[in-house]
């Protein structure tokens, strides 16, 4: 029986950020119960059963906007259908501004036990600037109610390289969030979205993103201060006190198989990988006519060698890097001889470093994470 994760997606928000290309609505509060019944039905529907749960990650979207008795809805029908490990980990995505104590309460009692909180600045200004619907303030009382009620593993989500943004401020962001003392920090660069409202403004020149030199610092400094304070930096974006790193984005980027329900959400199952539609009116009227299959595509079918290169590129994303020895456990081949000239290659430019168990990393070749991936592609 293998381990598997599950993936849910809720595509309603309050308002849509200016820098967001998610698959998420605002203003379609009318058809969420609809929505909520389609994607029940979804999972109870679903032939995979020689498999126990691991994790659940509820994104979106902002699944903190609709009412709590649908993610305890959603939760209770996953445990019904499938089987569960005693140490499940339950991740729900929760904006400022969405959530009061009593959904807290509701979340807690049904299992959940990670809280993943969208920050991603201190500065007000900057949170408007950027279509945020909450306040420092907010995130303050939704941080604190959540310890209220009795999480003990919280994430908190901040950005860097926002428009306008300086290092000063950014540094402020950074020292306010650890003086809470949450469990796990992600820090992500501001990607400018096509077709996004952020992405306009800045054609426009209405907004100015922060150079590329800027951002680079405003990555680094970041990283030196957490782990100054204690967080272990074990991917690009994420920093984790020790034993508190995410099982469900750890698992992905070890290549492990999950199921997405819901609007968009993609499975990776027996080396293929498929997705939902995005229309959400089609997806709802495919699962009312019990034509479910009509939601779904393949997106990709891989073969080994495709598998043993993907498996390196999601590797490279963790700071350790990829293990040779779990790489011949795995596909027998030994690493650093199937890909050795693209290896030579990326030493011979300072990109990564080779030692007796790991590929991984160097500091030039974290800082230009991208360019990595594209040339072991």
């Amino acid at each position: 029986m293998k381990d598997l994760g599950i993936y849910i997606h809720i595509p309603f928000c309050k308002s849509k950020c200016s820098y967001c290309d998610f698959t998420s609505f605002a203003n379609k509060e009318k058809i969420i119960e609809k929505y909520i019944e389609c994607l029940k039905k979804e999972i109870k529907k679903n032939k995979e059963d020689n498999c126990i749960i691991d994790t659940i990650y509820i994104g979106g979207g902002t699944p903190s906007f609709i009412d709590s008795k649908y993610i305890k809805a959603i939760i209770e029908t996953v445990k019904t259908k499938f089987k569960i490990k005693e140490e499940l980990e339950i991740t729900i995505e929760v904006n400022p501004g969405t959530v009061n104590e009593e959904k807290l309460k509701d979340y807690k009692e049904t299992g959940i036990n990670r809280i993943s909180i969208g920050l991603q600045s201190t500065n007000n200004k900057i949170l408007k600037q950027i279509g945020r619907i909450h306040t420092y303030e907010e995130f303050l009382n939704t941080y604190n109610l959540a310890r209220k009620v009795g999480f003990k593993n919280i994430n908190v989500d901040l950005m860097l390289a926002l428009p306008n943004q300086t290092l000063e401020e950014l540094k402020e962001s950074v020292e306010k969030v650890i003086e809470l003392k949450p469990e796990h920090i992600s820090i992500y660069s501001l990607i400018l979205e096509g077709g996004t409202k952020m992405e306009e403004l800045v054609n426009n020149k209405k907004l100015q993103l922060p150079s590329d030199e800027l951002e680079r610092k405003m990555y680094w400094d970041t990283k030196n201060k957490l782990e100054q304070n204690g967080y272990i930096h074990y991917e690009i974006s994420n920093f984790s006190k020790k034993g508190f790193e995410a099982k469900h984005n750890t698992n992905c980027w070890n290549q492990k198989e999950y199921l997405g329900f819901g609007l968009a959400a993609h499975s990776y199952i027996n080396n293929e990988r498929f997705c939902n539609t995005s229309n959400i009116e089609e997806y709802i009227k495919n699962i009312e006519n019990n034509n479910i299959k009509s939601n779904t595509q393949i997106c990709e079918i891989q073969n080994e060698e495709e598998k043993k290169k993907e498996y390196m590129l999601l590797g490279l994303r963790k700071i350790e890097g990829v293990n040779i020895g779990e790489f011949k456990n795995k596909f027998v081949d030994n690493p650093i001889y199937l890909y050795r000239k693209e290896l030579e290659r990326l030493v011979n430019e300072d990109l990564i470093e080779i030692d007796l168990d790991n590929i991984k990393l160097t500091n030039k070749g974290l800082d230009l994470a991208n360019l990595v991936w594209e040339e072991f592609i």
